[in-house]
């Protein structure tokens, strides 16, 4: 049986890397979707089932040539992982610079439906037909965090993106899921484990966990067999203000 073809967005750094990583480990062919072709290729290290393909997840045409790619190597996809994202601007509503909302919407929320557009064009028609898509929501896709009304928006946007695409993607075996993630350990992310700000205006450290259980999460919802669905998976470092007042 030939190997899964997989797409991972934002596969150049942080969350992205590590599953992109998990999944080449786990003998998927895969497709590393990102800006910068340096980043890519760190990512792929020099494995003949990694594909690198710079991107911009916002430009349709961009995004257009990466699954064109992906058709043209491996004739077929199995799995897209719509990680790539931007934490965008960061202050009150009144201190957003519309240009700066408009990006983040651009990368976080178009760009996971232009990518998931893509794929499911691909899906509905290859044989057999079907596949998967898997987004990151992020913990913002249930709570925000203080100054962060485009990131939130565009994290709460996606569980409807996830809803719809499981709906519509029924009659062609496309299954579509959603990993809210809270606080994994990356380069991104290393700035809360020194200071956060909280609701209350007070700036905390807040704990982290290993990126590598993402990566194991990622594998086990795609290991799936498409008659069979993880809708929904929250996971985040125990003891990180979220579940309760902190």
């Amino acid at each position: 049986m030939n190997a899964r073809v997989a797409v991972v967005t934002g596969a150049g750094s942080g969350l992205g890397r590590v599953i992109a990583e998990a999944l080449l480990g786990a003998g998927y062919e895969v497709a590393l979707a990102g800006r910068r072709r340096e980043a890519l290729e760190k990512t792929a290290a020099g494995s003949p089932s990694a594909l690198v393909v710079p991107t911009d997840v916002a430009d349709p045409a961009s995004v257009a040539a990466l699954f064109a790619a992906v058709r043209e190597h491996w004739g077929r996809i199995d799995l897209l992982v719509n990680n790539a994202g931007t934490f965008g601007p960061s202050g009150t509503p009144d201190e957003v610079e519309v240009e700066d909302w408009l990006a983040a919407v651009g990368t976080n929320l178009t760009g996971s439906f232009l990518c998931a557009r893509e794929a499911f064009a691909l899906m509905r028609t290859q044989e057999p037909q079907g596949g998967r898509i898997v987004n990151n929501g992020s913990i913002s896709a249930h709570v925000p965090r203080p100054g962060s009304a485009a990131y939130t928006a565009t994290k709460h946007a996606i569980t409807g993106l996830t809803r719809s695409l499981s709906l519509d993607g029924r009659p062609f075996g496309i299954a579509c899921g959603q990993i809210d993630i809270g606080n994994a350990a990356t380069d991104m992310t290393a700035g809360i484990a020194t200071g956060a700000r909280q609701a209350d205006g007070s700036v905390r450290p807040e704990p982290t966990f290993d990126a590598r259980h993402v990566a194991d999460a990622v594998l086990y919802m795609a290991g799936l067999p498409l008659d069979a669905n993880v809708q929904f998976l929250t996971i985040t470092a125990t003891t990180m203000p979220f579940i309760g007042r902190g």
